[in-house]
């Protein structure tokens, strides 16, 4: 089979990795627009299930992705004038750029062929392909090309956001949230590698506009946004150009599709759909996305039709109860301001003890809980989790479990740093 991959992301290359792994026959070409290591963006977040789905599927690049990524535990959610709050959890980031050059080179090494700096306008000229993969992204000019085949929509947010980075090296996942004259503006900040971390600032539009950052340059801009968090940031710099690119602010767009394919040609990744940048699911979900439509037609052999079929009902029905959530989370923040001003104004206390400040602690309980109601027990663990002695035995039963789904998995020990780190990654969604 003649395979086109239009896309060098994740849901791209590891699509191509995954199919070649099954049939090393098929002829797979994967088409990217920019060069090599030009990708925009800065970390990437994960969990231990997509390690499980790295491991099952291609030893070798877990064990690249594995080694390059930096291990993390906790969420601290900070809150100007109401102290702070810890979440329980730990998690994995990495650099995006990093992660691609891994795939890209055990794509190569399988047998892939890869063009860079090529634009695919229309497909005419592979009109001999068995089978076209739209891997290229949320604005995927794939599908657009393909008017309303595919039942796209696309609904955008309020909350403009921008995704920065800097050069303050941290080990847990960060929240802070930071009131202005203009309103509360927050960021989520999370390492993405040995000496960068990642920072997202969000704000409802009225804040945005309230603090000028419509009319702001872009140098204007991280100066007034290092003023603002300058406590968070403990002095460091905000970070703008990533690659040579330089970060715009935008809203988040969500993408959905009522079908996934369209006579040879299929959706892949955000082509396909988009969850939003809260609930840290988007290169897991491209991983997932690629080995299930790899597998889909190694499966059913000759039968493409029936391979696309199957992919497209099985995909959408997984990912219904996942974009639901990306959207409840998305609305969440867009009032945020609201709950930030109940909670700040009701409920701060002295600030001191180990059960943490009231407001902060109530805050952050309401933002963990953002996708649905939680039983009142769950509140219980959350108070507990703000005394320090809880936290430090929570750490010591995360690290056992790394390590013997380590073993399970086949990868090395994880380093004694790995164990012992006092603060490192989020729960299973960054929130």
């Amino acid at each position: 089979m003649r395979i086109v991959c239009v896309g060098g992301g994740p849901a791209g290359f590891y699509f191509a990795i995954s199919t070649k792994l099954r049939n090393p026959a098929h002829d797979v070409t994967v088409i990217e627009r920019d060069p090599p290591g030009a990708t925009y963006g800065w970390g990437v977040v994960y969990w231990d299930n997509l390690l499980d789905v790295f491991f099952r599927n291609d030893p070798p690049s877990a064990r690249d992705i594995r080694a390059q990524s930096t291990l993390w535990q906790e969420q601290r959610i900070s809150v100007a004038g109401a102290g702070a709050a810890h979440l329980a959890g730990y998690g994995f980031s990495m650099q995006r750029a990093a992660l691609l050059e891994i795939l890209a080179r055990r794509a190569i090494e399988l047998g892939v062929s890869v063009e860079y700096r090529h634009e695919v306008d229309d497909l005419h000229p592979y009109a001999d392909a068995d089978l076209i993969v739209a891997a290229d992204g949320a604005n995927s000019r794939v599908r657009q090309a393909a008017g309303d085949a595919f039942g796209t929509s696309a609904t955008t947010g309020s909350n403009p956001y921008i995704w920065l980075g800097t050069d303050r090296i941290l080990d847990s996942f960060a929240f802070a949230f930071e009131r202005t004259p203009a309103g509360w503006i927050w960021c989520h900040a999370y390492p993405s590698s040995a000496g960068l971390s990642t920072c997202i600032v969000e704000s409802t539009r009225r804040t945005w506009e309230g603090l000028g950052f419509d009319e702001r340059g872009d140098v204007d801009t991280l100066r007034e946004l290092e003023k603002i968090f300058a406590e968070p940031l403990d002095g460091h710099a905000l970070i703008s150009q990533c690659r040579g690119t330089t970060a715009r602010w935008q809203r988040f767009t969500e993408i959905t599709n009522e079908r996934w394919y369209h006579d040879n040609v299929v959706l892949l990744g955000d082509a396909a759909h988009t969850t939003h940048f809260t609930l840290g699911s988007g290169t897991a979900l491209a991983i997932v996305d690629a080995v299930m439509l790899a597998q889909i037609l190694h499966d059913n052999g000759d039968d493409l039709t029936a391979a696309l079929r199957s992919f497209d009902v099985r995909g959408r029905r997984a990912l219904h109860p996942v974009q639901a959530a990306a959207r409840t989370s998305m609305a969440w923040f867009e009032q945020a301001d609201c709950y930030l001003d109940h909670d700040v104004d009701q409920g701060v206390g002295d600030g001191a003890g180990d059960g943490g400040d009231p407001g902060a602690v109530s805050f952050a309980y309401a933002m963990a809980g953002r996708h649905g109601p939680q039983p009142p027990w769950r509140y219980q663990v959350h108070r507990a989790i703000q005394v320090p002695a809880v936290r430090r035995a929570l750490r010591g039963l995360h690290a056992g479990g790394r390590r013997w789904l380590a073993r399970r998995r086949g990868e090395s020990t994880p380093r004694r740093a790995d164990a012992v780190r006092t603060s490192g990654a989020a729960p299973r969604s960054p929130g």
